[in-house]
Protein backbone atom coordinates (compact mmCIF):
# COMPACT_ATOMS: atom_id res chain seq x y z
CA UNK A 1 0.00 0.00 0.00
CA UNK A 2 1.49 3.39 -0.93
CA UNK A 3 1.44 6.24 1.50
CA UNK A 4 1.00 9.83 0.79
CA UNK A 5 0.55 12.78 2.99
CA UNK A 6 -2.05 14.27 0.65
CA UNK A 7 -4.06 13.19 -1.96
CA UNK A 8 -5.64 15.81 -4.59
CA UNK A 9 -8.47 14.48 -6.86
CA UNK A 10 -9.04 16.51 -10.11
CA UNK A 11 -6.50 18.59 -11.84
CA UNK A 12 -8.23 21.40 -12.76
CA UNK A 13 -7.26 25.23 -11.73
CA UNK A 14 -7.66 24.01 -8.08
CA UNK A 15 -6.54 20.91 -8.07
CA UNK A 16 -3.51 22.27 -9.36
CA UNK A 17 -3.27 25.12 -6.65
CA UNK A 18 -3.90 23.20 -3.69
CA UNK A 19 -1.19 20.17 -4.91
CA UNK A 20 1.72 22.70 -5.43
CA UNK A 21 0.97 24.59 -2.61
CA UNK A 22 0.65 21.39 -0.09
CA UNK A 23 4.06 20.23 -2.47
CA UNK A 24 5.76 23.54 -1.85
CA UNK A 25 5.19 23.28 2.15
CA UNK A 26 6.84 19.94 1.97
CA UNK A 27 4.33 17.16 2.17
CA UNK A 28 4.17 14.08 -0.14
CA UNK A 29 1.17 14.59 -2.94
CA UNK A 30 -0.76 12.45 -4.85
CA UNK A 31 -2.69 14.21 -8.13
CA UNK A 32 -5.21 11.96 -9.43
CA UNK A 33 -7.06 13.04 -12.37
CA UNK A 34 -9.39 10.57 -14.36
CA UNK A 35 -8.61 12.17 -18.10
CA UNK A 36 -5.63 11.04 -20.08
CA UNK A 37 -3.79 14.80 -19.10
CA UNK A 38 -4.00 17.84 -16.71
CA UNK A 39 -5.85 20.54 -16.67
CA UNK A 40 -9.30 20.02 -16.90
CA UNK A 41 -11.21 22.97 -18.81
CA UNK A 42 -7.91 24.69 -18.66
CA UNK A 43 -6.46 22.31 -21.55
CA UNK A 44 -6.82 23.64 -24.83
CA UNK A 45 -7.60 21.36 -27.81
CA UNK A 46 -6.62 21.72 -31.22
CA UNK A 47 -8.24 21.32 -34.67
CA UNK A 48 -5.89 21.83 -37.97
CA UNK A 49 -3.16 22.71 -35.65
CA UNK A 50 -4.49 25.42 -34.39
CA UNK A 51 -5.24 25.74 -31.07
CA UNK A 52 -8.64 26.91 -29.34
CA UNK A 53 -9.99 27.34 -25.78
CA UNK A 54 -11.89 24.94 -23.92
CA UNK A 55 -12.86 26.86 -20.78
CA UNK A 56 -10.61 29.12 -19.71
CA UNK A 57 -10.95 32.79 -21.89
CA UNK A 58 -10.16 35.64 -19.78
CA UNK A 59 -10.16 36.52 -16.44
CA UNK A 60 -9.01 39.97 -14.00
CA UNK A 61 -6.73 40.12 -11.21
CA UNK A 62 -3.50 40.45 -12.77
CA UNK A 63 -2.78 43.93 -11.58
CA UNK A 64 -0.27 44.41 -8.49
CA UNK A 65 -1.30 43.28 -5.13
CA UNK A 66 -4.71 41.68 -7.33
CA UNK A 67 -6.02 38.18 -5.74
CA UNK A 68 -4.73 36.58 -8.72
CA UNK A 69 -1.22 38.14 -8.80
CA UNK A 70 -0.81 37.69 -5.18
CA UNK A 71 -1.62 33.67 -5.93
CA UNK A 72 0.31 33.05 -8.61
CA UNK A 73 3.12 35.15 -7.00
CA UNK A 74 3.25 32.51 -4.40
CA UNK A 75 3.11 29.18 -6.43
CA UNK A 76 6.11 30.87 -7.81
CA UNK A 77 4.05 30.48 -11.64
CA UNK A 78 3.72 34.61 -11.70
CA UNK A 79 6.57 34.78 -14.33
CA UNK A 80 5.51 32.37 -16.51
CA UNK A 81 2.18 33.52 -16.90
CA UNK A 82 1.58 36.29 -19.67
CA UNK A 83 -1.81 38.23 -19.87
CA UNK A 84 -2.81 40.29 -23.13
CA UNK A 85 -4.85 42.90 -21.69
CA UNK A 86 -7.88 44.39 -23.33
CA UNK A 87 -6.84 47.96 -23.62
CA UNK A 88 -8.98 49.74 -25.24
CA UNK A 89 -12.89 50.63 -24.80
CA UNK A 90 -13.61 49.42 -28.25
CA UNK A 91 -12.44 45.67 -27.88
CA UNK A 92 -14.59 45.27 -24.48
CA UNK A 93 -18.33 45.76 -25.77
CA UNK A 94 -21.64 45.08 -25.03
CA UNK A 95 -24.51 45.18 -27.37
CA UNK A 96 -28.23 45.28 -26.04
CA UNK A 97 -30.79 44.55 -29.56
CA UNK A 98 -34.05 44.74 -28.27
CA UNK A 99 -32.93 48.61 -27.06
CA UNK A 100 -29.90 49.09 -29.80
CA UNK A 101 -27.64 50.10 -27.51
CA UNK A 102 -23.99 49.46 -27.61
CA UNK A 103 -21.67 50.37 -24.68
CA UNK A 104 -17.73 50.25 -24.74
CA UNK A 105 -16.13 49.31 -21.35
CA UNK A 106 -12.38 51.15 -20.46
CA UNK A 107 -9.84 49.84 -18.67
CA UNK A 108 -9.85 50.64 -14.73
CA UNK A 109 -12.33 51.02 -11.91
CA UNK A 110 -12.14 54.51 -12.20
CA UNK A 111 -12.84 54.97 -16.00
CA UNK A 112 -15.28 52.73 -15.78
CA UNK A 113 -17.49 54.70 -13.97
CA UNK A 114 -16.75 57.55 -15.32
CA UNK A 115 -18.20 55.96 -18.68
CA UNK A 116 -21.08 54.58 -17.08
CA UNK A 117 -21.77 58.00 -15.95
CA UNK A 118 -21.48 59.21 -19.75
CA UNK A 119 -23.97 56.61 -20.72
CA UNK A 120 -26.41 57.30 -17.99
CA UNK A 121 -26.28 61.21 -17.10
CA UNK A 122 -29.35 60.66 -14.60
CA UNK A 123 -28.17 57.79 -13.38
CA UNK A 124 -24.92 58.89 -11.40
CA UNK A 125 -26.22 58.72 -7.98
CA UNK A 126 -27.07 54.96 -8.62
CA UNK A 127 -23.96 54.38 -10.85
CA UNK A 128 -21.91 55.82 -7.75
CA UNK A 129 -23.84 53.89 -5.45
CA UNK A 130 -23.57 50.68 -7.20
CA UNK A 131 -19.58 50.73 -7.79
CA UNK A 132 -19.06 51.69 -3.95
CA UNK A 133 -21.48 49.25 -2.97
CA UNK A 134 -18.90 46.49 -5.06
CA UNK A 135 -15.66 47.78 -4.33
CA UNK A 136 -17.13 47.72 -0.09
CA UNK A 137 -17.86 43.83 -0.43
CA UNK A 138 -14.35 43.04 -1.94
CA UNK A 139 -12.90 44.83 0.87
CA UNK A 140 -14.68 43.56 3.76
CA UNK A 141 -14.19 39.87 2.32
CA UNK A 142 -11.49 38.47 4.28
CA UNK A 143 -10.41 35.39 1.67
CA UNK A 144 -9.43 38.26 -1.08
CA UNK A 145 -6.66 38.57 1.10
CA UNK A 146 -3.78 35.09 1.51
CA UNK A 147 -2.88 36.55 4.47
CA UNK A 148 -5.96 36.59 6.28
CA UNK A 149 -8.41 33.57 4.53
CA UNK A 150 -9.84 31.36 6.97
CA UNK A 151 -12.38 28.26 6.13
CA UNK A 152 -15.17 30.15 8.32
CA UNK A 153 -15.00 33.93 6.78
CA UNK A 154 -17.52 36.42 8.18
CA UNK A 155 -20.70 36.89 6.12
CA UNK A 156 -21.47 40.02 5.80
CA UNK A 157 -24.98 41.67 5.15
CA UNK A 158 -25.02 41.67 1.17
CA UNK A 159 -24.10 38.08 0.85
CA UNK A 160 -28.05 37.69 1.66
CA UNK A 161 -29.28 40.02 -0.86
CA UNK A 162 -29.83 39.69 -4.46
CA UNK A 163 -28.20 41.50 -7.23
CA UNK A 164 -31.82 41.88 -8.10
CA UNK A 165 -32.74 43.61 -5.19
CA UNK A 166 -30.26 45.87 -5.10
CA UNK A 167 -30.13 47.38 -8.72
CA UNK A 168 -34.00 47.58 -8.06
CA UNK A 169 -33.10 49.87 -5.28
CA UNK A 170 -31.25 51.80 -7.45
CA UNK A 171 -32.73 52.48 -10.31
CA UNK A 172 -35.47 52.03 -12.62
CA UNK A 173 -33.26 51.93 -15.49
CA UNK A 174 -34.03 49.10 -17.64
CA UNK A 175 -30.70 48.96 -19.45
CA UNK A 176 -28.47 50.82 -16.71
CA UNK A 177 -29.81 47.05 -14.41
CA UNK A 178 -28.94 44.94 -17.37
CA UNK A 179 -25.33 46.64 -18.46
CA UNK A 180 -24.57 46.57 -14.56
CA UNK A 181 -25.75 42.98 -15.15
CA UNK A 182 -23.46 41.64 -17.73
CA UNK A 183 -21.13 39.86 -15.64
CA UNK A 184 -23.76 37.63 -14.72
CA UNK A 185 -22.26 35.77 -17.41
CA UNK A 186 -18.82 35.11 -15.61
CA UNK A 187 -20.99 33.33 -13.10
CA UNK A 188 -24.06 31.49 -15.03
CA UNK A 189 -26.65 32.52 -12.36
CA UNK A 190 -29.40 34.94 -12.50
CA UNK A 191 -29.56 38.41 -10.76
CA UNK A 192 -31.98 37.46 -8.98
CA UNK A 193 -30.87 34.44 -7.55
CA UNK A 194 -26.76 35.80 -7.10
CA UNK A 195 -26.24 37.81 -4.06
CA UNK A 196 -24.92 40.59 -4.52
CA UNK A 197 -21.80 40.05 -2.44
CA UNK A 198 -20.67 37.24 -4.76
CA UNK A 199 -21.39 39.11 -8.01
CA UNK A 200 -18.84 41.48 -6.50
CA UNK A 201 -16.55 39.40 -5.84
CA UNK A 202 -16.36 37.73 -9.73
CA UNK A 203 -17.16 41.42 -11.09
CA UNK A 204 -14.52 43.49 -9.17
CA UNK A 205 -11.24 42.42 -10.99
CA UNK A 206 -12.98 42.15 -14.04
CA UNK A 207 -14.07 46.36 -13.81
CA UNK A 208 -10.16 46.72 -13.12
CA UNK A 209 -8.78 44.85 -15.88
CA UNK A 210 -9.44 41.78 -17.90
CA UNK A 211 -6.82 39.83 -19.91
CA UNK A 212 -6.66 36.81 -22.08
CA UNK A 213 -3.40 35.10 -21.58
CA UNK A 214 -0.80 33.86 -23.86
CA UNK A 215 -0.90 30.70 -24.82
CA UNK A 216 -4.28 30.34 -22.90
CA UNK A 217 -4.71 27.81 -20.50
CA UNK A 218 -1.69 25.60 -21.21
CA UNK A 219 0.03 28.40 -20.05
CA UNK A 220 -0.61 27.65 -16.27
CA UNK A 221 -0.92 23.40 -17.05
CA UNK A 222 2.94 24.52 -18.28
CA UNK A 223 3.83 26.32 -15.16
CA UNK A 224 2.57 23.82 -13.00
CA UNK A 225 3.96 20.85 -14.55
CA UNK A 226 7.53 22.73 -14.35
CA UNK A 227 7.10 23.62 -10.71
CA UNK A 228 5.76 19.99 -9.90
CA UNK A 229 9.30 18.79 -10.69
CA UNK A 230 10.76 20.27 -7.75
CA UNK A 231 8.85 19.07 -5.16
CA UNK A 232 7.16 15.70 -3.94
CA UNK A 233 4.62 15.62 -6.53
CA UNK A 234 3.58 12.39 -8.35
CA UNK A 235 0.15 12.73 -10.86
CA UNK A 236 -1.92 9.78 -11.91
CA UNK A 237 -3.69 10.41 -15.00
CA UNK A 238 -6.65 7.56 -16.13
CA UNK A 239 -7.46 7.72 -12.39
CA UNK A 240 -9.77 8.25 -9.56
CA UNK A 241 -10.89 7.19 -6.54
CA UNK A 242 -13.51 3.78 -6.47
CA UNK A 243 -14.23 3.41 -2.83
CA UNK A 244 -13.05 4.87 0.33
CA UNK A 245 -12.73 2.18 3.17
CA UNK A 246 -11.49 1.33 6.31
CA UNK A 247 -13.27 3.97 8.09
CA UNK A 248 -12.68 4.03 11.59
CA UNK A 249 -13.47 7.21 14.40
CA UNK A 250 -15.08 9.39 10.61
CA UNK A 251 -11.87 8.93 9.02
CA UNK A 252 -10.65 7.47 6.18
CA UNK A 253 -7.89 4.66 6.24
CA UNK A 254 -7.71 3.39 2.40
CA UNK A 255 -8.58 5.08 -0.81
CA UNK A 256 -8.92 2.50 -3.50
CA UNK A 257 -8.62 3.50 -7.08
CA UNK A 258 -9.96 2.41 -9.99
CA UNK A 259 -6.74 0.21 -11.16
CA UNK A 260 -6.62 -1.31 -7.75
CA UNK A 261 -4.32 0.25 -5.77
CA UNK A 262 -4.69 0.96 -2.10
CA UNK A 263 -3.51 4.85 -0.59
CA UNK A 264 -3.47 5.78 2.74
CA UNK A 265 -3.07 9.61 3.40
CA UNK A 266 -3.40 12.46 6.12
CA UNK A 267 -6.07 14.35 4.00
CA UNK A 268 -7.77 13.86 0.74
CA UNK A 269 -9.04 16.66 -1.25
CA UNK A 270 -11.42 16.80 -3.62
CA UNK A 271 -11.77 19.50 -6.46
CA UNK A 272 -14.47 17.84 -8.10
CA UNK A 273 -17.92 18.66 -8.88
CA UNK A 274 -19.73 18.06 -5.16
CA UNK A 275 -22.31 15.30 -7.26
CA UNK A 276 -19.40 13.71 -8.06
CA UNK A 277 -17.83 13.40 -4.28
CA UNK A 278 -21.10 12.09 -3.01
CA UNK A 279 -21.00 8.95 -5.37
CA UNK A 280 -17.63 8.22 -4.00
CA UNK A 281 -17.82 8.98 -0.20
CA UNK A 282 -19.97 6.00 1.47
CA UNK A 283 -23.23 7.23 2.17
CA UNK A 284 -23.78 5.11 5.38
CA UNK A 285 -21.24 7.57 6.98
CA UNK A 286 -23.13 10.73 5.60
CA UNK A 287 -26.35 12.42 7.02
CA UNK A 288 -29.38 12.20 5.24
CA UNK A 289 -29.43 16.05 5.31
CA UNK A 290 -26.13 16.45 3.95
CA UNK A 291 -27.30 14.03 1.08
CA UNK A 292 -29.68 15.61 0.27
CA UNK A 293 -27.98 19.42 0.02
CA UNK A 294 -25.39 18.35 -2.02
CA UNK A 295 -28.47 16.61 -4.34
CA UNK A 296 -29.86 20.06 -4.51
CA UNK A 297 -27.37 21.65 -6.50
CA UNK A 298 -28.48 22.93 -9.36
CA UNK A 299 -25.99 23.80 -12.26
CA UNK A 300 -25.10 27.23 -13.38
CA UNK A 301 -25.80 28.12 -16.96
CA UNK A 302 -23.36 26.65 -19.73
CA UNK A 303 -22.57 27.31 -22.95
CA UNK A 304 -22.60 26.03 -26.57
CA UNK A 305 -19.65 26.98 -28.17
CA UNK A 306 -18.83 26.97 -31.96
CA UNK A 307 -15.04 27.70 -32.74
CA UNK A 308 -13.78 28.93 -36.25
CA UNK A 309 -11.35 31.06 -37.87
CA UNK A 310 -11.00 34.31 -39.88
CA UNK A 311 -9.03 33.04 -42.96
CA UNK A 312 -8.63 36.39 -45.05
CA UNK A 313 -6.13 38.50 -43.60
CA UNK A 314 -7.86 41.48 -45.02
CA UNK A 315 -10.08 40.88 -42.20
CA UNK A 316 -7.79 41.53 -39.18
CA UNK A 317 -8.52 45.02 -37.58
CA UNK A 318 -6.23 44.67 -34.90
CA UNK A 319 -3.59 41.21 -33.34
CA UNK A 320 -5.45 42.41 -29.90
CA UNK A 321 -8.16 40.71 -27.95
CA UNK A 322 -11.39 41.66 -28.15
CA UNK A 323 -14.50 40.56 -25.99
CA UNK A 324 -18.28 41.45 -27.54
CA UNK A 325 -21.05 40.21 -25.01
CA UNK A 326 -24.50 40.30 -27.21
CA UNK A 327 -28.05 40.09 -25.13
CA UNK A 328 -31.13 40.06 -27.01
CA UNK A 329 -32.73 41.94 -24.07
CA UNK A 330 -31.72 43.74 -21.08
CA UNK A 331 -32.84 41.75 -18.82
CA UNK A 332 -30.58 39.33 -17.97
CA UNK A 333 -33.22 36.94 -15.40
CA UNK A 334 -34.58 36.57 -18.85
CA UNK A 335 -31.28 35.36 -20.93
CA UNK A 336 -30.28 33.30 -18.25
CA UNK A 337 -33.29 30.99 -17.99
CA UNK A 338 -33.60 27.58 -19.75
CA UNK A 339 -37.07 28.28 -20.89
CA UNK A 340 -36.20 31.30 -22.48
CA UNK A 341 -38.85 31.40 -25.57
CA UNK A 342 -36.02 34.00 -27.50
CA UNK A 343 -32.85 34.07 -28.93
CA UNK A 344 -30.20 33.43 -26.03
CA UNK A 345 -27.07 35.46 -24.80
CA UNK A 346 -24.15 35.18 -26.22
CA UNK A 347 -20.36 35.74 -26.23
CA UNK A 348 -18.12 36.28 -29.43
CA UNK A 349 -13.93 36.34 -28.04
CA UNK A 350 -11.40 36.98 -31.13
CA UNK A 351 -7.65 36.89 -30.76
CA UNK A 352 -4.52 35.85 -32.63
CA UNK A 353 -2.81 32.28 -32.49
CA UNK A 354 0.23 32.06 -34.82
CA UNK A 355 1.66 28.86 -35.21
CA UNK A 356 4.67 27.89 -37.49
CA UNK A 357 4.99 31.50 -37.90
CA UNK A 358 1.47 32.03 -39.49
CA UNK A 359 -1.03 34.00 -37.58
CA UNK A 360 -4.95 32.53 -37.69
CA UNK A 361 -7.72 34.91 -36.38
CA UNK A 362 -9.63 32.51 -33.70
CA UNK A 363 -12.89 33.12 -33.26
CA UNK A 364 -15.41 31.66 -30.26
CA UNK A 365 -18.65 32.10 -30.15
CA UNK A 366 -20.46 31.23 -26.90
CA UNK A 367 -24.18 30.73 -27.01
CA UNK A 368 -26.03 30.32 -23.21
CA UNK A 369 -27.40 27.07 -22.99
CA UNK A 370 -28.90 24.81 -20.15
CA UNK A 371 -29.11 21.38 -19.76
CA UNK A 372 -32.94 21.44 -20.58
CA UNK A 373 -31.69 22.07 -24.27
CA UNK A 374 -30.25 18.25 -24.65
CA UNK A 375 -32.72 16.46 -22.05
CA UNK A 376 -33.53 13.94 -25.44
CA UNK A 377 -30.15 12.82 -25.94
CA UNK A 378 -28.82 13.00 -21.92
CA UNK A 379 -28.01 9.44 -21.89
CA UNK A 380 -26.07 9.11 -25.38
CA UNK A 381 -22.28 9.01 -25.49
CA UNK A 382 -19.86 10.57 -27.67
CA UNK A 383 -19.80 9.60 -31.15
CA UNK A 384 -22.77 7.94 -30.80
CA UNK A 385 -25.39 10.63 -30.71
CA UNK A 386 -28.74 9.68 -32.22
CA UNK A 387 -29.63 11.82 -35.13
CA UNK A 388 -31.89 14.25 -33.41
CA UNK A 389 -29.25 15.79 -31.13
CA UNK A 390 -26.97 16.42 -34.44
CA UNK A 391 -29.58 17.83 -35.98
CA UNK A 392 -29.77 20.01 -33.09
CA UNK A 393 -26.15 20.44 -33.06
CA UNK A 394 -25.69 21.67 -36.63
CA UNK A 395 -28.92 24.21 -36.33
CA UNK A 396 -27.78 25.77 -33.14
CA UNK A 397 -24.11 26.20 -35.18
CA UNK A 398 -26.09 27.60 -38.47
CA UNK A 399 -27.55 30.07 -35.93
CA UNK A 400 -24.99 31.20 -34.47
CA UNK A 401 -22.96 31.46 -37.37
CA UNK A 402 -25.46 33.49 -38.11
CA UNK A 403 -25.46 36.01 -35.50
CA UNK A 404 -21.72 36.00 -35.83
CA UNK A 405 -22.17 37.50 -39.10
CA UNK A 406 -24.57 40.02 -38.52
CA UNK A 407 -22.21 41.02 -35.78
CA UNK A 408 -18.84 41.06 -38.21
CA UNK A 409 -20.64 41.11 -42.15
CA UNK A 410 -16.71 41.25 -42.98
CA UNK A 411 -16.61 38.39 -42.38
CA UNK A 412 -19.44 36.66 -44.53
CA UNK A 413 -16.63 35.42 -46.72
CA UNK A 414 -13.82 34.45 -44.31
CA UNK A 415 -15.43 33.22 -40.97
CA UNK A 416 -15.07 28.98 -41.37
CA UNK A 417 -16.26 26.62 -38.13
CA UNK A 418 -13.87 24.08 -37.49
CA UNK A 419 -15.49 22.77 -34.35
CA UNK A 420 -18.53 22.80 -32.13
CA UNK A 421 -19.37 21.83 -28.26
CA UNK A 422 -22.77 21.19 -26.65
CA UNK A 423 -23.48 21.05 -22.92
CA UNK A 424 -23.06 17.45 -23.38
CA UNK A 425 -19.19 17.73 -24.96
CA UNK A 426 -18.62 19.74 -21.97
CA UNK A 427 -20.12 17.16 -19.48
CA UNK A 428 -18.41 14.15 -21.05
CA UNK A 429 -15.12 15.88 -21.59
CA UNK A 430 -15.12 17.13 -18.27
CA UNK A 431 -16.41 14.39 -16.16
CA UNK A 432 -19.06 16.99 -15.28
CA UNK A 433 -22.66 15.82 -14.16
CA UNK A 434 -24.22 18.72 -16.45
CA UNK A 435 -20.92 20.39 -18.34
CA UNK A 436 -22.41 23.73 -16.70
CA UNK A 437 -19.38 26.25 -17.55
CA UNK A 438 -19.38 27.14 -13.63
CA UNK A 439 -20.31 24.43 -11.78
CA UNK A 440 -23.24 24.69 -9.59
CA UNK A 441 -25.37 28.08 -8.94
CA UNK A 442 -24.34 30.19 -6.28
CA UNK A 443 -27.20 31.11 -4.53
CA UNK A 444 -28.54 32.83 -1.96
CA UNK A 445 -28.32 31.58 1.26
CA UNK A 446 -26.90 28.14 0.12
CA UNK A 447 -24.33 26.36 2.04
CA UNK A 448 -21.72 25.34 -0.86
CA UNK A 449 -19.67 21.70 -0.32
CA UNK A 450 -16.52 23.42 0.99
CA UNK A 451 -14.07 22.76 3.46
CA UNK A 452 -13.92 19.46 5.55
CA UNK A 453 -16.57 16.76 5.06
CA UNK A 454 -18.44 14.47 6.93
CA UNK A 455 -15.24 12.35 6.96
CA UNK A 456 -12.84 14.11 9.12
CA UNK A 457 -9.57 13.68 6.42
CA UNK A 458 -11.58 14.14 3.53
CA UNK A 459 -12.01 17.96 2.09
CA UNK A 460 -13.66 19.84 -0.50
CA UNK A 461 -12.49 22.90 -3.11
CA UNK A 462 -13.07 24.02 -6.27
CA UNK A 463 -15.04 26.53 -8.37
CA UNK A 464 -18.41 25.00 -6.52
CA UNK A 465 -16.91 25.61 -3.15
CA UNK A 466 -16.09 29.76 -2.92
CA UNK A 467 -16.65 31.55 -6.31
CA UNK A 468 -16.76 30.36 -10.16
CA UNK A 469 -13.71 30.95 -12.62
CA UNK A 470 -10.32 30.17 -12.06
CA UNK A 471 -9.83 33.22 -9.34
CA UNK A 472 -12.39 31.71 -7.32
CA UNK A 473 -11.62 27.93 -7.67
CA UNK A 474 -7.63 29.31 -7.10
CA UNK A 475 -9.14 31.17 -3.69
CA UNK A 476 -10.90 27.83 -2.65
CA UNK A 477 -7.31 25.50 -2.56
CA UNK A 478 -5.92 28.31 -0.41
CA UNK A 479 -8.70 28.56 1.94
CA UNK A 480 -8.38 24.76 2.29
CA UNK A 481 -4.48 25.03 2.16
CA UNK A 482 -4.40 26.54 4.94
CA UNK A 483 -6.25 23.94 7.32
CA UNK A 484 -4.58 21.24 5.95
CA UNK A 485 -0.63 23.05 6.44
CA UNK A 486 -1.78 24.84 9.83
CA UNK A 487 -2.31 27.94 10.27
CA UNK A 488 0.84 29.18 11.67
CA UNK A 489 3.27 27.32 9.08
CA UNK A 490 0.87 28.78 6.22
CA UNK A 491 1.06 32.36 7.78
CA UNK A 492 5.06 32.04 7.74
CA UNK A 493 4.83 30.61 4.38
CA UNK A 494 2.62 33.29 2.87
CA UNK A 495 4.44 36.08 4.40
CA UNK A 496 7.85 34.45 3.25
CA UNK A 497 6.47 34.38 -0.16
CA UNK A 498 4.84 37.54 -0.71
CA UNK A 499 7.54 39.48 0.94
CA UNK A 500 10.48 38.05 -0.83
Amino acid sequence: MKKYDDIVVGSGISGLTIALLLGMNGRSVLLLEKNSRIGGSLARFYKQGIPFDTGFHFTGGFYKNGILHDMLTVLGIHDYIRPIYIAQDKNNRFIFEKEQAVFNLPVGYQAIVSKFKDYFPSGTTAIDRYFDMVRDVCFKTVSMDLRNITLSPTVIDEDYISLDKVLNSLTDNRLLKGLLSGFCMCHGVKPAEISFANHSRVSYDLYKSMSRVKDGGDAFIKAFKERFAEFDINVMCGSFIKECIDIKNDQVGRFVLNNGDEISCKHCIFTIHPQEILKILPQKHLSKAFIERVKSFEPSAGFFSVYGIVESDNAFDTVEPTTLSLFPTADINLLIDPYNPGPPAMVIMQNTETINAKSYMVLNALEVSFPEHVEDWKNSKPDKRPDGYMKYKQERINNISKRVINIYPKYCDSFNVVAAASILTFRDYLHSPHGSAYGIKQKIGQFNLFGKLPLRNVYAAGQSSVLPGLVGAMMSSFIVGRAVIGKNDYNHFIGRELDS
